[in-house]
């Protein structure tokens, strides 16, 4: 991390280094300038709140840092310079918006320990009169008004649909911008307007309008928040998994495409996706984006649900989806293909060994083929942060379940069209997963369709290989899935 002053970019020096791996992020100076609070992040589910001393380098931890595993982001400072806000999950089962006293052996005391959700994002007005959070409601961001003397808060009702992102109140805070990501628009800026009194707002108005390619953006399809029921029950009902249902135009029954997110810990979001209106326009099949237990948003249980040894619960809550689809007059469930990638990949792996005669076709993009040569192969600052997501293959029992389940050694289960999709340089998903793989599935005769950019890592980046990928996925869906 750099301090500079913007007009002496010459004097920029360096007052943090990461000393394992772990990011770090700022916040907020203090009113001397002396001191500058800050996030340490070493996973989305442990992270804690530090004041770095700019003079002499010492870090004092505020909050987390303990044991046991806990989430804490810092926000920024009150007005008296007495304490500080962050989000937390201490003490609760979802992300709060909470405050905290500067003083040794306080503890975080919660904001919105009432509200069921995540909260995603927070900004103060640079006065610290005035504050905004957003909170995660099921995957669409709901925006709120907080006043930090009284900890009073009001959500703001008429914003588009979407995401919520970049909150920033303008310098006399009567103004708020924010971009917001509806599905059928990628990002926009949006600016709310500001009463005299904390939470008090006028309108909502669109300051941007982003390039769609000369698109209409009328065209576009905004994707339905679904439930199914999967394999085990809660409080003696059917556990139900949340997703996103993209339905293309015109009649049905429709080939699928179940896009898994990768983390695991992430989730699906009602987003903008280029590809996924290409998908509907141009081949005319429905788009599914489970969030499989793991997936983050739905608080600390939900997911936990596929830690270690219940590493595969999560795909057998794809062999659920796979059953929802059969019940679904409008999907065609003779032409389902998986798509994903990172640890989504692994799914599409696991759920073509697990589900071949349910499936046509599969796209693995830098996906975990052996969690054993995984773990043994990553980049050293990231081992033990996915050892406790994944387990330690150190340990004998675990490292024979890791085998196991490593969809390599259950290639012979593995009958359906493979597309692997890989970058040479990946210090995450080493580029020897897939080749591993390739060389194994072509070894039975396998169809495989494999794409190595030799110069990307985790994922495409660069423009001219994006394009190339994208195609070459279309042609992929048209023979192996669309084709009767």
């Amino acid at each position: 991390m750099w301090v500079m002053h913007p007009t002496k970019p010459e004097e920029a020096r360096m007052v943090l280094e990461s000393p394992d791996g772990s990011g770090w992020w700022p916040a907020e100076f203090s009113a001397s300038g002396t001191k500058l609070l800050v996030t340490g992040i070493v996973s989305i589910t442990n992270s804690k709140s530090v004041l770095l001393d700019l003079e002499t380098g010492k870090m004092s931890i505020l909050a987390g840092g303990g044991p046991l595993p806990s989430v804490n982001l810092s926000v920024g400072f009150d007005d008296p310079r007495k304490g500080f806000w962050l989000i937390t999950d201490q003490g609760g089962e979802f992300h709060m918006l909470a405050w905290q006293s500067l003083d040794d052996g306080s503890k975080p005391q919660l904001v919105t320990a009432d509200l069921p959700w995540n909260v995603e994002g927070a900004t103060l007005s640079e006065d610290h009169a005035r504050m905004a959070f957003t909170l995660n409601e099921g995957g669409r961001s709901a925006l709120y008004l907080l006043d930090p003397k009284t900890r009073a808060y009001r959500r703001v009702e008429g914003s588009p649909q979407g995401i919520i992102e970049g909150l920033k109140f303008s310098p006399n805070g009567r103004k708020l911008a924010m971009t917001i990501d509806t599905g059928t628009s990628p990002r926009d800026t949006y600016v709310l307007e500001l009463g005299k009194k904390p939470l008090a707002y006028g309108r909502v108005q669109r300051w941007t309008y982003s390039e769609v390619g000369g698109l209409d953006p009328k065209s576009f399809i905004a994707p339905e928040l679904i439930e199914f029921p999967t394999f085990d029950d809660v409080g003696g009902k059917a556990r139900r998994i949340p997703g996103w249902y993209y339905a293309p135009a015109g009649p049905g029954p429709h080939p699928v495409v179940i896009s898994i997110h990768g983390g695991p810990e992430a989730q699906a979001r009602p987003w903008f996706s280029n590809m996924y209106q290409m998908w509907l326009a141009r081949l005319g099949v429905a788009v599914l984006a489970p969030n499989v237990r793991g997936s983050a948003g739905y608080g600390k249980t939900y997911v936990s649900l596929d830690d270690g040894f219940r590493r595969e619960d999560s795909v057998r809550d794809i062999g659920a989806l796979l059953d929802w689809i059969h019940t679904n007059p409008n999907l065609d469930a003779s032409r389902v293909a998986v798509f994903g990638g990172s640890y989504g990949g692994y799914m599409v792996l696991a759920s073509a060994a697990h589900y071949s005669d349910r499936l046509k076709a599969a796209i693995d993009i830098v996906g975990i083929s052996n969690f054993v040569t995984f773990l043994e192969n990553t980049q050293d600052y990231r081992r033990d942060l996915r050892r406790v997501e994944y387990g330690d293959e150190r340990d004998p029992q675990m490292r024979a379940h890791l085998q196991k389940i490593s969809p390599l050694n259950n290639i012979d289960k593995i009958n359906v069209a493979m597309f692997v999709v890989q970058g040479e340089n990946d210090p995450r998903v080493p580029v020897t997963e897939s080749t591993q793989l390739v060389r194994a599935l072509r070894a039975r005769g396998q169809s495989v369709w494999y794409m190595n950019a030799l110069n990307e890592g985790h994922g495409y980046r660069k423009k001219e290989n994006r394009d190339v990928f994208e195609q070459a996925t279309v042609l992929f869906f048209r023979r192996h899935l669309i084709a009767r």
